[in-house]
């Protein structure tokens, strides 16, 4: 079993930036690929970004390619959303996720899931 607790998330206008953090309990955190994904009000879940079990390859959604920096720190085992140009349309609930296969897009990729915090990004 894998608990992740997300921390992190907030109020913040547009242009500015947020770090997301996920703390993953367990001492096998460097064999799971660790994801990010959101969702929106009345929207589905959708992938943001991936880093692999080493951290060696990272994945990330086109929306956010150039603005978030998916990083983790398998000594701590705590997983990163570095978030900047933050925009309107990123406001959304951030999930953190644990998976065994490897990096995917899909949130059926994943086999643990954290409670999610909230990033509302102000116009």
């Amino acid at each position: 079993q894998v608990q992740l607790v997300e921390s992190g998330g907030g109020l913040v206008q547009a242009g500015g930036s947020l770090r997301l953090s996920c703390a993953a309990s367990g001492r096998t955190f460097s064999s799971y690929a660790m994801g990010w994904f959101r969702q929106a009000p009345g929207q589905e879940r959708e992938f943001v970004a991936a880093v692999s079990a080493s951290g060696s390859f990272k994945d990330y959604a086109d929306s956010v390619k150039g603005r978030f920096t998916i990083s983790r720190d398998n000594a701590k085992n705590t997983v990163y959303l570095q978030m900047n140009s933050l925009k309107p349309e990123d406001t959304a609930v951030y999930y953190c996720t644990a998976g065994r296969r490897g990096v995917s897009e899909y949130d059926y990729g994943y086999d643990y899931w954290g409670q999610g915090t909230q990033v509302t990004v102000s116009s």
